[in-house]
């Protein structure tokens, strides 16, 4: 029965890891919604993963090495194969607007620098590869994150399709569309996985108020902005994640000073 208990996190991961896989089928098939259910159910077993090792008091090298690998798949290379669909259909209208502007010799697509820029979007899963193998190695993130979790970023990446199939805000749906826009998230994003910010854990040791106090705000305006934001709703609740978790700091730094 304990061997069993043991293996139950490892299960967990690899559901996670298979989630992955059939999304990277779908975004490399152009279907960015399907790739965005499967990217949110690897996140929800990812949850899980952790939650069953605690749980069980299941803690190990080999646990830890098979939770990164499955979420550089599910968080690192699926948000980069989709961020690099919505550069490339972003480039290829402006492309085609120019193409109906201009006169005389029309380049190839492939001639021109928009050939290029969706690889950008490929930046993601190295900077995930980093941080992942940072983060086993660094004793500092057993409470909080240091730098943002590459879940964090997937579900801020793959809500943008979301957006444009179930949001009728014209403005959200005008920036994904904008190929300047998406490279800007990918860079910053990037960025943000692997800069040295303190941001907070959602794990609760205990339940109390005092303890709490910013899991419970964050949680709140959470469902408050999903109930009234939806699809929308889910890149904010990651810079409402960030700007908060900047909140933090900042108060804790008065209080050292």
């Amino acid at each position: 029965m304990d061997m069993i208990k043991k293996q139950i996190p490892n299960i967990f991961t690899l559901l996670n890891l298979l989630s992955g896989l059939i999304a990277i089928l779908m975004a490399t098939s152009d279907k960015l919604v399907e790739a965005a259910f499967f990217v949110f159910l690897g996140i929800f077993f990812d949850f899980f993963d952790g939650f069953f090792a605690r749980k069980f008091n299941v803690h190990g090298e080999f646990g830890k090495q098979l939770d990164s690998l499955a979420d550089m798949v599910t968080s690192g290379v699926v948000p980069g194969i989709v961020m690099y669909q919505l550069i490339l259909y972003a480039v290829k209208q402006q492309w085609f607007m120019q193409l109906s502007c201009e006169v005389g010799d029309w380049q190839d697509y492939s001639e021109t620098y928009f050939y290029f820029l969706p690889f950008i979007g490929l930046i993601i899963p190295l900077a995930a590869a980093y941080r992942l193998a940072n983060f086993n190695i660094d004793e500092r993130q057993s409470d909080s994150f240091i730098g943002l979790p590459t879940p964090a970023l997937s579900l801020f990446i793959l809500s943008l399709p979301l957006i444009l199939n179930f949001s009728d805000n014209q403005f959200f749906i005008d920036l994904i569309h904008n190929q300047y826009v998406l490279i800007i998230i990918t860079v910053l994003g990037a960025y943000l996985l692997n800069a040295e910010i303190p941001l907070f854990s959602l794990k609760f040791k205990n339940y109390s108020w005092g303890q709490n106090k910013m899991k419970y705000i964050f949680l709140f305006l959470c469902l408050f902005m999903l109930i009234l934001l939806k699809t929308v709703a889910i890149p904010l609740i990651i810079i409402l994640y960030v700007l908060l978790s900047l909140i933090e700091n900042i108060k804790q730094k008065n209080k050292v000073i």
